[in-house]
């Protein structure tokens, strides 16, 4: 064939362009088929692969959980001391207070809010519900514990636990936490609790051995009295004794008159079945000269220049009691009020009622938080003072630095209330 091709110039022309042309339209993709893809565009370098990342959780907040709405702000524990509510916590849980007092202990504690910078300790968590509990505000100290971890690594937190279970009649969860616990389970209060749960659980051997132990570490004659009834199973116990939880769910399984019993005021809360009341106050006995500021805090109103000038001249009386009752009631009036003026600060100086009993330490450092508006902080101060003074309330020269200092960091009720409570008690 290629000796005839070359013999025919002009056939081999036309193979070479008929070959040209089908290898073109090989090149050229076919009408409506899509374009080739483009090459893919380089791949991002992958990040480095760092492992699991693990963070770390802050412990839980000693005062972040609330106990009931307070109607307080969350920054009720800014710029607080963590010492200051370590040092007066134990003293509201086991000392009696004012009626004003008490109320301000239960609506500061059962606040929800963050606390103080370093109160993640469980242990704190127990002294705050024990305080409300001694103040009478059980179910604020049961709706903090309800949410509160590590209890039986706590025996603070699990003695807050155990009382609130037994006050709220819950044995079976009072007896729970005494044997879960792991540490301190050995201290008397535990040792108790465990003679008592094993008594009502029908291990009387047990019991009578456990009972031996607590009372050998520290007699009791009243949980001595009880007890011993309890496991004889026979005999005269005597008198209820309602003194804390376990008082109360030893006598009332003794079948004994609870009603004949002086309880206390965790106790009365919770065999009332209601919350702790609020603040009551009569009027009806007021001395004259200061019932117009009584009036006045009664209505919610406030302290007026005409009430100021009303109370200067019982102030001003040569008579010692009327003098003394004036310059009371007069500075506990300024005390409410705004910023001093210097006509203002030059009367209080001229008065004469003596200083309080609370170190001078205490008063400059709650003059200071009144001042910066540290609102915890001035609450836990008046009652760290008010813890020392007792039932009886504390003394007017500390009471009226206390009125001011909860005025100014915006606790009014509380400050009104504290104002009543000395005034009503002047004579």
């Amino acid at each position: 064939m290629l000796a005839a091709m070359s013999r025919s110039p002009g056939l081999l022309v036309l193979l070479l362009l008929a070959a040209s042309a089908t290898s073109a339209a090989a090149q050229e993709p076919p009408s409506g088929a899509p374009a080739p893809a483009s090459a893919p565009a380089a791949a991002a370098p992958a990040p480095p692969d760092r492992g699991v990342q693990v963070e770390t959780l802050a412990a839980p907040d000693a005062f972040t959980t609330p106990g009931r709405d307070t109607g307080l702000p969350t920054t009720l524990w800014r710029g607080a001391s963590l010492k200051t509510v370590q040092a007066v916590l134990p003293p509201i849980a086991t000392k009696p207070l004012t009626p004003a007092a008490a109320a301000l202990a239960r609506r500061v504690l059962a606040t929800g809010a963050p606390g103080p910078a370093g109160a993640s300790d469980p242990a704190l968590t127990g002294a705050r519900a024990t305080a409300l509990l001694g103040q009478g505000d059980a179910k604020a100290a049961a709706a903090i514990l309800a949410r509160a971890p590590g209890a039986d690594r706590s025996p603070e937190l699990a003695h807050a636990a155990a009382e609130s279970a037994l006050l709220a009649g819950d044995d079976a969860r009072a007896c729970a936490m005494a044997e879960g616990l792991t540490a301190g389970r050995d201290d008397v209060y535990w040792l108790r609790l465990r003679a008592y749960c094993q008594a009502i659980g029908g291990h009387a051997d047990q019991a009578q051995l456990t009972f031996d132990l607590a009372q050998a570490q520290a007699k009791d004659p009243v949980f001595a009295r009880l007890m011993a009834a309890k496991l004889a199973g026979a005999g005269k116990p005597g008198a209820a004794s309602l003194r804390n939880g376990l008082d109360y769910a030893l006598s009332h399984s003794l079948g004994l008159d609870l009603s004949a019993a002086k309880a206390s005021p965790a106790l009365a809360a919770a065999l009332s079945g209601q919350g702790p009341a609020e603040p009551s106050f009569d009027t009806a006995a007021v001395a004259p000269d200061v019932a117009p500021l009584v009036d006045a805090l009664m209505r919610g109103q406030a302290v007026s220049d005409v009430i100021l000038k009303a109370l200067a001249e019982p102030a001003g009386s040569t008579e010692p009691k009327t003098r003394a009752r004036g310059q009371a009631a007069l500075l506990l009036g300024l005390a409410l009020g705004g910023p001093l003026t210097a006509e203002t600060r030059s009367q209080m100086a001229a008065l004469t009622l003596p200083e309080g009993k609370a170190p001078v330490g205490r008063d400059l450092a709650l003059e200071s938080a009144g001042e910066a508006g540290l609102m915890g902080e001035a609450a836990m101060l008046a009652l760290w003072t008010c813890a020392e003074a007792g039932a009886a309330g504390p003394a007017m020269g500390d009471r009226v630095r206390i009125v001011r200092a909860l005025h100014l960091v915006g606790l009014e009720a509380d400050a009104r209330a504290f104002a009543l409570e000395g005034l009503l008690a002047l004579k």
